[in-house]
């Protein structure tokens, strides 16, 4: 199982030092990754299941890019695992699939994990099963979906920070589908709360949850590594 979390733009350099200090402190044994904004990257003693990872980079090593951080400010802070694709990547700051290939290809090239997010409109969805896979078919266009390092997370965009959750039907039926040609792990996101994690988790196609806004007080996120624990000793 893997739980994932994404800050977006929330928590201080102080306060993502104690979140990843307390979920640190969790015996867990499932793989967890955080994603906090660049300002709080720093240098953590972390167990061997836990990650921390970048919510997005430029492809370069470094150079005249002002406002990006390429892979040696990242590579300083050991991180090796980074989000491409988001839809608020996609939809509101208007990254191409073209530009989202060529992260993907810069960050396969330095043998990092990469959780490449996927997802589809509410007026695909509503056209049904069939149009919603040509939709993400589609975003896949380019991707190396054989690269080991690869984690898929499969985030409905009419359902992220909407409160509104797929049906635990249609999850698995995406899910089902992407499993056809994916042999990555593939989880799900979009209004994954305490509530819902372990329903979500027991779905025969999940193997884990990227989670937004629940995941940013760490009691929740510990309560939800919990439950993966525990459905993975069952």
């Amino acid at each position: 199982m893997i739980i994932a979390s994404n800050f977006k733009t929330n928590h201080t350099r102080e306060s993502t030092a104690g979140f990843v200090d307390f979920i640190n402190n969790q015996d867990s044994f499932c793989e967890v990754r955080i994603f906090p904004p660049f300002t709080a990257l720093d240098t953590f003693e972390l167990r061997p299941n836990i990650r921390l990872g970048a919510q997005n980079f430029y492809p370069a090593d470094r150079g005249s890019f002002t406002g990006e951080i390429g892979y040696e400010q990242l590579e300083e802070f050991d991180i090796d695992s980074v989000l491409i694709g988001h839809s608020e990547r996609r939809h509101i700051l208007g990254e191409s699939q073209e530009s989202l290939c060529g992260k993907f290809d810069f960050a396969k090239e330095k043998e990092m994990e990469i959780i490449y997010c996927i997802g589809e409109p509410i007026e695909v969805r509503k056209a049904g099963i069939d149009a919603v896979m040509s939709y993400l078919w589609e975003q896949c266009v380019g991707i190396d979906i054989d690269y080991e390092g690869l984690i898929v997370a499969y985030e409905p965009v009419w359902a992220i920070g909407t409160g509104v959750v797929a049906s635990l039907e249609e999850i698995d039926a995406v899910l089902k589908n992407l499993k056809t040609k994916i042999k990555a792990p593939i989880l799900y996101g979009g209004s994954v709360k305490v509530d819902n994690t372990e329903a979500i988790l027991s779905l025969e196609h999940c193997d884990g949850v990227l989670v937004g806004t629940a995941s940013w007080e760490q009691e929740n996120f510990a309560q939800m590594i919990e439950i993966a624990d525990n459905l993975t000793k069952d």
